[in-house]
């Protein structure tokens, strides 16, 4: 009998910020509105929040801003919040889809899957052919095991979109909950035939091929979706059970320590190769793994057990006794549980207590007489199984899921798989994220004059890495905005104190009024390079959101650099044109201009000016993986792998993703 299985996709949140919102007239807290948005695009979602209270309370009865703190609200996993302030939103203009949409994902998340489909059912009349919608409401269906609803509805998106083919993996899921394996393996051949090049496919094609009992079939599709995807433990789990089921410990073994490298407190990994390590005879590291298991949860009998009988094997008889007696204190009905301390009571001459325990196996022996329970043949046993009998099986997840996916919905704007697009601009902030790979600091000479202002809230840094701020800073930030001395009464260099301010502006997402700073800088002081440099990065969020407005929503929220105006990316050109003829030895601009010309599709300028930036700082390894981007893009895949493989190598860890994706073409 087929096992219920759920593919675990990710619903879809398409880039509902970029939707506008109807509105009986203009209202004067636009501008605040512009600013939340701009916040909430650059996933600053705890800022955004504060815009759009100032925006409620000013005008209660406006619908958008509901809206849009819904959606940050979802985005921070307050979904009680997200539903609420969308209700408000369908209350105040019940036409709004993309309210219904969010407040769908809210629901999803809270397993509210009726409710969910009803959102996307309303969403569905105004919006028929909506991917995103499709694609969440049949997975609502398949939740609520309404499996013909389910397919239909992937059939009329097939119609909508031929080539979405994560409609191909719902429909094998619905295939395997009504029990049809065979056909829901036809269903992966289309999705791996239709891109071969997407892991997850081969991942779900494998967890099919394991339940059918293809074990090698499902380790050759394993092996694939390890070759060309992010590195994934659930991988490396599934292809270790293949290679356990062909007796190949040795492979099975090397395939748990990969995950175990990547998820070092992976139960399933840990508890399997400690198995595997007492199969073969490494008692001591087994009892490692072991004790690692019990220390996540001290309660797991089963880990306990096993690790008692290695106690046993390597001579500690009183760790072993104490963890039988534990096992036992819960499991009074384990045979084998009372054999094993017999047997150590005896050893240890204590026939006192081997005699009871002999007793009590007798007594237990007459009471199965007639009742004994069939034995369970299968070499695995589920994670929540908690026969003990099953102590020496190998772990399952609960759900034989199919690997690479989850039920997480699918947000913001990234997909699955790793995004091949371009590392981001080089930013002037004081914050950035940390990094475990890249450690190295940006040095340009110029930061050095600005930090030896006083009193400044940080350090300036240049960096790809930007951070929103944390509530405490953006009140520091706006507290400074107020404070700024910028009138001019000659007790502190305006131009400075003006820069700062933009700065300010520029980090609370008001960017107006960080670019009215700049206008004055640049008047005042035409030949303040860090003025044109934080200018033109501005600009270029600027253009980001206002793109983002306009771009094709259905089409999974991707980006099309295409839809602006080149005079727009002109005016960042030109900060940069500029702050490059002022310091001719400042890298990161021209390595912000090579982004914005490559945006631009100007691929032979975008290379030169990589070029000059790796001229300038050798260890920059942004400007080596856009360098290999774009070479690979201009079908020079010898010199993009070779800089990508250099990127890799000073810490960009997706370079290596790439590389395996074209390094064969």
């Amino acid at each position: 009998m087929i096992k219920r299985v759920f593919v675990k996709i990710k619903y879809i949140l398409i880039a509902l910020l970029c939707l506008p919102l109807s509105l009986a007239a203009q209202i004067n807290t636009d501008r605040v509105m512009d600013i939340g948005r701009n916040a909430l695009y650059f996933e600053d979602y705890v800022l955004s929040i504060q815009y759009f209270n100032q925006v409620i309370n000013s005008k209660p009865y406006l619908c958008e801003p509901y809206f849009f703190r819904g959606l940050a609200k979802l985005n921070l996993e307050d979904y009680i919040g997200a539903e609420e302030d969308c209700t408000v939103a369908i209350d105040c203009n019940p036409y709004v889809v993309s309210a219904y949409q969010v407040r769908g994902l809210a629901r999803i998340n809270m397993e509210d899957y009726d409710g969910a489909a009803s959102d996307y059912e309303f969403a569905l009349k105004y919006d028929p052919e909506n991917i995103g919608v499709l694609h969440n409401i049949s997975m609502c269906y398949l939740e609520a095991d309404r499996y013909a609803k389910a397919d239909s509805i992937l059939d009329y998106l097939l119609k909508v979109s031929p080539r979405y083919n994560n409609a191909y993996i719902l429909k094998a899921q619905v295939a395997v909950e009504e029990g049809d394996t065979l056909k829901a393996l036809k269903y992966t051949d289309i999705a791996v035939e239709r891109d071969p090049y997407e892991s997850q496919y081969w991942s779900v094609r494998a967890t099919l091929r394991l339940m059918r009992e293809d074990y090698a079939n499902a380790e050759t599709d394993l092996t694939q979706a390890i070759r060309l995807g992010i590195n994934n433990a659930g991988n490396y789990i599934n292809r270790a059970m293949a290679r356990y089921y062909q007796k190949n410990l040795r492979g099975a073994m090397s395939d748990y320590d990969e995950a175990l490298d990547l998820e070092p407190n992976n139960y399933i990994g840990l508890y399997n190769r400690a198995l595997l390590r007492a199969q073969v005879g490494d008692d001591n590291r087994a009892i490692e793994d072991f004790d690692k298991v019990i220390k996540m949860n001290p309660k797991n009998f089963m880990a306990i057990f096993n690790r008692a009988l290695l106690r046993e094997n390597t001579g500690d008889y009183n760790g072993a006794i104490k963890d039988y007696t534990f096992v036992l204190e819960k499991y009074n009905d384990f045979a084998y549980g009372y054999q094993r301390r017999a047997e150590l009571y005896r050893k240890t001459g204590q026939n006192n207590l081997a005699l009871k325990d002999e007793d009590k196996l007798l007594r237990m022996a007459l009471d199965q007489q007639f009742g004994k329970k069939k034995k369970d043949t299968s070499k695995t046993r589920k994670e929540s199984d908690d026969d003990m009998d099953n102590y020496n099986k190998l772990v399952v997840a609960d759900e034989n899921e199919f690997s690479g996916y989850n039920n997480d919905y699918r947000g913001r704007v990234q997909n699955n798989r790793i995004d091949i697009k371009m590392q981001p601009l080089v930013a002037l902030t004081y914050y950035d994220k940390a990094s475990e790979l890249q450690n190295y600091s940006l040095y340009y000479k110029g930061l050095e004059k600005l930090n030896s202002v006083k009193n400044l809230p940080g350090k300036f840094i240049l960096t790809t890495r930007e951070r929103p701020l944390t509530e405490k800073e953006a009140a520091v930030h706006f507290a400074l905005i107020n404070e700024r001395d910028v009138t001019g009464d000659g007790s502190v260099d305006t131009s400075v104190s003006r820069f700062l301010r933009a700065v300010d502006f520029y980090l609370v997402q008001d960017f107006d009024s960080a670019l009215s700073d700049l206008e004055a800088v640049i008047l005042a002081n035409p030949e303040f390079v860090e003025a044109y440099f934080l200018r033109a990065n501005i600009l270029c969020k600027k253009l980001e959101v206002e793109k983002s407005m306009n771009t094709d929503v259905q089409q999974d929220a991707k980006i099309q650099s295409g839809n602006m105006r080149i005079n727009d990316y002109g005016l960042v050109v030109r900060d940069l044109d500029r702050a490059i003829e002022l310091a001719p030895d400042f890298a990161f601009a021209y390595y912000n201009r090579a982004c914005v010309e490559a945006m631009q599709k100007d691929f032979i300028s975008a290379i030169a000016d990589l070029n000059k930036t790796l001229e300038l700082d050798a260890s920059f390894a942004e400007a080596y993986y856009n360098r290999g981007l774009i070479n690979i893009f201009l079908g020079n895949n010898k010199q993009g792998i070779a800089d990508l493989s250099r990127a890799g190598e000073l810490g960009i860890a997706s370079s290596y993703n790439v590389i395996k994706r074209f390094i064969d073409k």
